[in-house]
This record gives C-alpha cells, sequence and structure tokens, in this order.
C-alpha cells in the first residue's frame, strides 16, 4: 500500500459551492475537515468559490475561496471560472490527491495539473448523472427531445472522456455506478455518505417549535429541508398540502433558500405552511426536524439523499416519490414512495403514514440509519480504499513500461541528455 504523504496536502476542488442554502457538498466538506483534523496527520486544503480571493490557514487545515461570481437564479450560490487562480493555489500547496467534487471545468484543471505533475494521484466524486439530470431536462424544456437526445450524447461523451483520466471515481450508489460503466469508466467505486447520528436525534424535539412558527397545535406537521429551486421540484410539495384532507389538520414547514422561495410563499399564503429559511446551524435544524412528524420529498434524481438520511436519524417516516436514490433510503416499512410527479399519491401515502403509528416507523428509520450510516464509516473507506486504489494507480501510471513523462523539478538523466 502506498501512505499518504503528511508533507503535501489532500485538496478538494469545489467548483459551485453555496455556503448558505447549499446541502450535501458544504455537509461533506465540513465533515472531511474534521474527520481529517481528528485522525489523520496530513492537511486538508479546501477550494471554494466566494465573494474574493482568500486563504484561511487553521493548523493543518487550508481554506481557500477563490473570487467566483453569483450564479444567476441561485445567488447562496457561486461558480469558479477562473481556473488560472485555482492552478496557482495547486501549484503553491502541491497537493499529493485532488478530489474533484464538480463536472464542470475544474476537473480539466486538476487533469492539467497532474499533467504537469505526473504523480499526483485525481479523485472524482460522481455525484449526479449530469448528462440526464441537467443536459437533457433542460433541453427537452427549451429545445424538445430529439434535440436534447442529442445534447445528452455530448455530454456523456465529455463524461467518459473526463473521468477516464481520474484514478478512481466514486458514486454514491450502485445505480450511478452502473451508469459511469455504461460510459466506459470502469475503475469506480461506491461511497455511502454518513450522517451525525448524535445531532440529529429524535431527542431535539421542541414541542414549543409549532408555536413559535405560529402552527396549529395539532396534527401531523410534515417537514422538507434543501434547496427551493427546479431541480429539488420543491413546488410539488404545495401540489401535494393542497391534496390532503382538511380534517387531517396537516402543517408544514419548508426548510431552505432558493430561487423557488418567494414563488413558493405566494403558492402557499393561505396555508398552514410556513418557509422558515436556510438553517446554518446543524443543531437547530436536527431541532426543526425532530419537531415534525413526517420528512416529504418530491426529488426525481436524488443521487444520494443526505437530507433525508438525516431525517430519518431524527425519528421520521419518509413520504417522496419512487426514483433516484429514494427507492434504497427508503426501503419498505420506513415510509411510503409513489409514482412521480402523483402528487395526489403522494398526499394518500402522508395520509396512510400518519395513521398508522408514524413515531414507531420513525423509529425503525432511526434504527436503519444507525446501523448502516455514519462519516467514519464514509472517510474510512475513502482514505483505506478509495485513496489507496488512486495512489496505486497514479504510482503504476507513472511507473509502465514506456513512460518517460518527468515533472519539472526531476532532472533527466544521463543517458537521456545524450540522447
Amino acid at each position: 500500500m502506498i501512505a499518504i504523504n503528511s508533507g503535501r496536502p489532500i485538496c478538494d476542488l469545489t467548483q459551485s459551492y453555496a455556503p448558505v442554502g447549499g446541502g450535501g457538498i458544504g455537509t461533506y466538506l465540513r465533515e472531511k475537515r474534521d474527520y481529517v483534523m481528528a485522525n489523520h496527520d496530513c492537511r486538508l486544503l479546501q477550494i471554494v468559490p466566494g465573494p474574493e480571493d482568500r486563504v484561511i490557514e487553521t493548523g493543518r487545515h487550508i481554506w481557500v475561496e477563490i473570487g467566483a461570481e453569483q450564479v444567476r437564479g441561485s445567488p447562496n450560490y457561486r461558480f469558479i471560472t477562473r481556473t488560472s487562480a485555482v492552478r496557482e493555489v495547486l501549484e503553491k500547496y502541491r497537493p499529493q490527491i485532488i478530489e474533484s467534487q464538480c463536472p464542470w471545468v475544474l476537473p480539466w484543471t486538476a487533469i492539467n495539473y497532474r499533467r504537469a505533475h505526473p504523480d499526483t494521484a485525481l479523485v472524482a466524486g460522481y455525484h449526479t448523472d449530469f448528462p440526464n439530470t441537467h443536459v437533457y431536462r433542460v433541453g427537452a424544456s427549451l429545445f424538445g427531445d430529439f434535440v436534447a437526445r442529442g445534447l445528452r450524447r455530448l455530454s456523456a461523451s465529455y463524461a467518459a472522456t473526463t473521468y477516464r483520466e481520474f484514478d478512481r471515481v466514486y458514486t454514491l450508489g450502485q445505480e450511478m455506478r452502473a451508469v459511469l460503466m455504461g460510459y466506459g469508466v470502469a475503475h469506480v467505486d461506491v461511497l455511502s455518505l454518513g450522517v451525525d447520528a448524535e445531532t440529529f436525534h429524535p431527542d431535539r424535539r421542541d414541542p414549543g417549535l409549532r408555536a413559535e412558527l405560529g402552527l396549529p397545535a395539532t396534527g401531523p406537521l410534515l417537514a422538507y429541508a434543501g434547496r427551493l429551486d427546479n431541480e429539488k421540484r420543491a413546488d410539488r410539495l404545495i401540489s401535494m398540502f393542497r391534496e390532503l384532507p382538511p380534517e387531517l389538520g396537516a402543517s408544514m414547514m419548508l426548510i431552505g433558500e432558493g430561487k423557488l422561495r418567494d414563488h413558493l410563499a405566494d403558492a402557499a399564503r393561505d396555508l398552514p405552511v410556513v418557509l422558515p429559511g436556510y438553517c446554518a446551524d446543524r443543531q437547530k435544524l436536527a431541532r426543526l426536524l425532530a419537531s415534525a412528524d413526517i420528512y416529504v420529498s418530491a426529488m426525481a434524481d436524488e443521487t444520494f439523499g443526505l437530507s433525508v438520511l438525516e431525517a430519518q436519524a431524527c425519528g421520521l417516516p419518509v413520504v417522496g416519490f419512487a426514483s433516484g436514490a429514494m427507492v434504497q433510503r427508503v426501503p419498505t416499512g420506513l415510509g411510503e414512495l409513489v409514482a412521480l410527479d402523483d402528487v395526489a399519491a403522494m398526499a394518500r401515502a402522508v395520509v396512510t403514514v400518519a395513521q398508522n403509528d408514524p413515531k414507531a416507523i420513525g423509529q425503525r428509520a432511526r434504527s436503519h440509519v444507525t446501523a448502516r450510516f455514519s462519516w467514519e464509516q464514509t472517510f474510512d473507506m475513502l482514505f483505506g480504499d478509495v485513496y489507496s486504489r488512486a495512489l496505486v494507480a497514479a504510482w503504476r501510471r507513472q511507473h509502465k513500461a514506456g513512460w518517460f513523462r518527468r515533472s519539472p523539478s526531476q532532472p533527466l538523466l544521463a543517458s537521456q541528455r545524450a540522447g
């Protein structure tokens, strides 16, 4: 096994990031930082977009923000386009491993850096099948199915070309692994994310929350936590809520920010629905979730479902659509899944769960999560398996027959100079 070099950092490279309103990537970066500081002696370099160039070094943790513009329509997000600034950071810190979290431009910044420094191992997280989720669906809505299918083929070709350059790629489930394998990317691992089951715990339940939010004291309280945008399809939750029978006495809170927030607030003006905004404090978020009775999600392309795990850890049953990773996150007995976009069926599923001891279902859900998902397990596998395989692949790449590329600091042998 090739060991991680404590003198050279591990680098997380994230092109699209939101310190407020962002979910999975932000949680992953924080949890990874805490894991590395507690379990390894290496340095951790994390590069994200920010309002301006900034470097914060705290011991072995190096936090770098690259000045980037806000994403139109999603003002909490910024998107790095200044690849030269990223390259300067990489040249300064010379990471041993670069882990890319986004599929767009920065993977090629990492690839080009590795070409100049071939002893660098490249790892990529393939979180979303963007040729289908982003390119095809947006293309179909704008240009129709025929053009969208052509755009999907082009983007799938781009994905294949890009991720074959990485030493290891990980996905968050077997279904996504199969997609990448279909693109011809063979070196793929499956990595499950974790949940902080001590923070996200049923004991965080606060009976006074409803009064604080101005919601009815009786009836089931539904909760959703995530971005309020088209990708998360949060508007379906308002449509579903209108299908609930009045006698159920339900209320709902949509926790998060996004470009649909104002639209959703207007649509729910006459309903017992609140939008408390994004909750950056994890303990406060746990209080919100644990004080609800049922977690609801309208996602069609959930790649893992970290927010679902956190809700289950808080003791909530889940109601959603039988699509994407929701099928794995909500097995039989832990909630109800219905056909995609059938909001009437989703409303009936909420009624079914509410009338069939949701507390007992939630207890089973928490037991399911705590037995299978922890951040320690996630990062033990990342460092012990994924990174180790990437380092071996990088070593083999340098030592394979015919390899003659050298790093700029490596002198030519006398025989090479004579040639």
